[in-house]
């Protein structure tokens, strides 16, 4: 399947007025799992923009400790997701508990960044633009435009690389994997 980029949404859309953002509900972890990650497939291409900014902003006032914290954290999340196909324990514990799993791979990358004192770009340049996505898509209220285009990544007819991304974390929408099942089957 061809892996297409998204489309760069409106910085008017992205960052709308305040009428558009909404704590979300805390005590409804599963509708509140489904924004964060339907708002991080629909503005995955604005998420890109700011992280590559601040990345650039950090990697241009220290550029070794950035590099290197990059690929640290590049080789701990390729080593977890294999050892999750690969370890049956891993790969239960990714299933059941799929937000510790990605705490997980930030804690480890955290930890050996720290070995090689580059603490403070870590949390600068590769955590604070993660927190930025999350917290926006958290706060981010969902328009009929976004849960289109979710839909039709979940039902498989188009692939984006934060989709991907999503699917090695086992993070996806609730309503869109019992959509996908079903298709899969009514296919067999």
């Amino acid at each position: 399947m061809d892996v297409q980029v998204a489309p760069l949404r409106s910085w008017d859309d992205f960052i709308p007025g305040h009428d558009r953002f909404a704590l979300p509900d805390f005590k409804d972890i599963s509708k509140w799992n489904n924004r964060v990650v339907s708002n991080l497939l629909y503005y995955q291409t604005n998420y890109l923009v700011v992280a590559a900014t601040v990345i650039s902003i950090v990697g241009f006032l220290n550029p070794l400790s950035m590099i290197l914290g990059a690929a640290v954290v590049v080789l701990v999340f390729t080593a977890f997701v294999w050892a999750s196909h690969n370890k049956d324990f891993i790969g239960r514990f990714k299933k059941h508990y799929p937000a510790a799993f990605v705490v997980a791979i930030i804690l480890l990358s955290y930890f050996l960044i720290s070995f090689f004192g580059g603490v403070m770009v870590f949390m600068f340049g590769i955590t604070f633009p993660l927190f930025l996505m999350f917290v926006h898509a958290s706060l981010r209220l969902r328009n009929i435009k976004n849960k289109l285009e979710n839909k039709m990544e979940g039902i498989g007819l188009k692939k984006t690389p934060m989709g991907i991304v999503l699917d090695l974390l086992e993070q996806q929408e609730e309503g869109i994997t019992k959509l996908a099942d079903y298709l899969a089957k009514a296919k067999e």
